[in-house]
């Protein structure tokens, strides 16, 4: 597809589509609108490496996370760019802050470097990204998506990650063996955490199956330690689950602060495993995903698949459970 064909497609000239593509406020927001339909529904990707070698493809794999703020995700690119950099490979790495939207967007920008291989976390996609990584993966473009291992609705590209749903039946589960009968949920105050929701779905569903009631509420908006602080006053549970250890942490302060003893007030569970969940008094018990392990496998993967190996694999890890002090066993009366 070329720019004029996107042009013919959103009825305006081509440098009005060359205008937004550089520039995009400079076009008024109706026409943006229709040039972004175009561009989805064209699959047109700006190549600003032509010429680079006779294939179209350098030196470059591009990966898409939702946050560089995030220490589990810097973890996971080191672990790619630590293999990669040995193979002559040079990570070029965007964020899509959680937004679908945005991923189509930056997945286009970052495949008009045209890479070798696109590593993007997760596997919600919108149709037109979905077509965008198709088309890639057919023109040659190795396409892995880490951090996920589901069947059902994959997209056929290669996987490297854990199931979501299992590690919140998982954290549900520990929680139902310390003796629980009353949980909750908590989860991510970002709407586009599709991960974090399909954890919580797993946790209400073995609460369900294990005939225990349970909560489940949503964080509320602002940084994650304040509004786990924030939510405890709404708790109607002994035992809960966070969709990751900041709201965790921040549970178990507010909680501490508001005279409740953890765990035999209330029982926490968070994932991550992040630095502070192992620093506070008691230790909050977590999942630990393997956030390095998965960028190096990623990186194995599609280097694997540059050599010639099966063009679609998919590689589930194990998201082990740290126990600390936030959850025990309670005893039975005598």
């Amino acid at each position: 597809m070329t720019l004029r064909d996107v042009a013919a497609a959103a009825g305006v000239t081509a440098i009005t589509v060359s205008r937004y593509l550089r520039s995009p406020g400079q076009v008024a927001p109706e026409t943006a609108a229709t040039i972004r339909h175009a561009l989805s529904a064209t699959g047109y990707v700006p190549n600003k490496q032509a010429g680079v070698l006779a294939s179209g493809r350098g030196s470059i794999v591009a990966a898409l996370v939702p946050n560089l703020a995030h220490s589990i995700f810097a973890e996971t690119l080191e672990g790619l760019s630590g293999t990669l950099e040995s193979a002559g490979l040079e990570l070029l790495v965007a964020a899509s802050g959680y937004s679908t939207e945005r991923e189509e967007a930056q997945i286009r920008a970052l495949l008009g470097w045209a890479p070798r291989a696109l590593v993007i976390t997760g596997r919600h996609h919108t149709p037109g990204a979905i077509k965008l990584l198709r088309e890639a993966h057919a023109g040659g473009c190795t396409v892995i998506e880490m951090w996920d291992h589901h069947g059902r609705g994959a997209q056929g590209f290669s996987q490297v990650g854990f199931n979501h749903r299992d590690a919140g039946r998982r954290m549900a589960e520990h929680l139902l063996q310390a003796g629980h009968r009353r949980l909750a949920y908590v989860d991510s105050a970002v709407v586009g955490d599709y991960r974090a929701r399909e954890r919580g779905d797993g946790f209400v569903a073995a609460a369900e199956a294990a005939g225990a009631t349970v909560q489940r509420l949503a964080a509320p908006a602002g940084e994650p330690i304040s509004a786990g602080r924030e939510v405890v006053s709404q708790l109607q549970a002994s035992a809960a689950g966070f969709a990751n250890d900041h709201l965790g942490c921040g549970a178990l302060l507010g909680a501490q602060a508001a005279g409740w003893r953890v765990p035999q007030d209330l029982a926490l569970i968070g994932f991550g495993d992040f630095e502070l969940a192992a620093h506070l008094a008691p230790g909050l018990t977590t999942l630990a995903p393997p956030r390095r392990e998965i960028g190096a496998q990623a990186a194995a993967m599609l280097l694997a698949q540059l050599e010639g190996a099966a063009p679609v694999q998919r590689l589930k890890l194990d998201c082990p459970l740290v126990v600390r002090g936030s959850t025990q066993a309670r005893q039975s009366k005598p």
